[in-house]
């Protein structure tokens, strides 16, 4: 995090959807659902709603400000910067999708509409975005304006657990980082394909274990919690137990593959630590030492609310815990599935 992204952290973005009153005491519910902090899977699971929107009620604007509107990881080539991967790496969705003029898409759990506005300008298909997140909502729906596509994509509230849409209603679908969040990967899918036309695609983009993890190996494991914390995540699933949750939801498993091992540069490039540059040079240790003690003074002086120094500390650790289980290959934040709906014989 940079300098300038703590101080817009800490005097108020994020006020715009959490009270600065209540920003202290939302920071320390969410936390507690964590293993970090006292808390567990299961209970995760069973309050995943509560979990998921605590956290982007909490990051949605300070994501926004320092990421960009496209809340996710994408492949990278040599010379190519963050934000050209990823609207890249949306354009090969839509062209793996098939998108065209004409179909109508579900983008399940869509943030504020990134990859919503770009794939519907690249492909002319009409996008219907869903949240659950009224917040995420608000800001979408007020972006789509200001790019003009009104006429073309539209935001539901809504959990993609029980989707309120009726069945075989959508030409193609795509989820891009969203149903990590689903507290079952297996009814997240079974809802996709059920609103999903026949024969019809779903690509999907998932972060997940790799084989190299270890749940035996400590280290592995507070990794994992790390990135569970600092990603709002109930749990985070095996490339292997998406595949398979894919094919128990009825879809045929087109394509599978981590595209991280394709990547010529790793996403985490200008965010790892241990690369010392005028680029890095916020993200070095030295860099959150003294990110932490601008937002720690300004929360003392009564410029920032209370609780910014605790937010700041579990971004911080969503990175740690990103760049290092990416470094060491036991976690993707980049892998991809095709799946596709089959025919039947009445459909023939």
């Amino acid at each position: 995090m940079s300098q300038s992204g703590a101080l817009h952290l800490s005097t108020g973005l994020q006020g715009k959807n959490v009270d600065k009153d209540q920003l202290e005491s939302t920071v320390e519910q969410y936390a507690k659902y964590h293993d970090l902090h006292g808390g567990d899977e299961e209970f995760r699971k069973s309050n995943y709603s509560d979990l998921v929107n605590k956290y982007y009620d909490l990051v949605t604007s300070f994501t926004e400000y320092h990421w960009g509107q496209s809340f996710h990881f994408a492949p990278r080539w040599h010379g190519e910067t963050l934000r050209e991967s990823i609207k890249r790496f949306e354009h090969f969705i839509a062209l793996q999708l098939g998108l065209k003029k004409g179909m109508k898409v579900l983008d399940v759990g869509c943030g504020i509409g990134g990859p919503l506005r770009e794939i519907t300008r690249f492909s002319s298909a009409e996008i219907t975005g869903l949240n659950n997140n009224a917040y995420q909502i608000s800001r979408g729906k007020e972006l789509i304006s200001l790019a003009g596509l009104s006429d073309r994509c539209n935001f539901i509230e809504g959990d993609f657990m029980n989707m309120p849409f009726p069945d075989n209603t959508f030409d193609a679908a795509y989820a891009i980082e969203a149903t990590i969040h689903a507290p079952d990967a297996l009814g997240a899918y079974r809802e996709i394909y059920r609103v999903l036309k026949p024969g019809q695609y779903f690509a999907l983009d998932e972060l997940c274990l790799t084989d190299k993890f270890d749940p035996n190996n400590t280290k592995h494991k507070d990794i994992k919690a790390e990135i569970e914390l600092g990603s709002g995540l109930p749990d985070i699933r095996s490339t292997r137990e998406c595949i398979q949750a894919m094919k128990d939801a009825g879809f045929e498993v087109i394509f599978a593959k981590d595209l991280a091992e394709d990547s010529e540069c790793p996403w985490y490039h200008e965010f790892d630590p241990s690369r010392i540059s005028l680029k890095t040079i916020s993200n070095s240790r030295v860099g959150h030492l003294l990110t932490r003690a601008i937002v720690g003074t300004l929360e003392f002086l009564r410029i920032a609310p209370k609780g910014c120094n605790r937010l700041f500390s579990i971004l911080q650790t969503a990175s740690h815990g990103l760049v290092t289980g990416s470094r060491e290959q036991i976690f993707t934040v980049t892998f991809f599935v095709l799946g596709r709906k089959p025919l039947k014989e009445s459909d023939i």
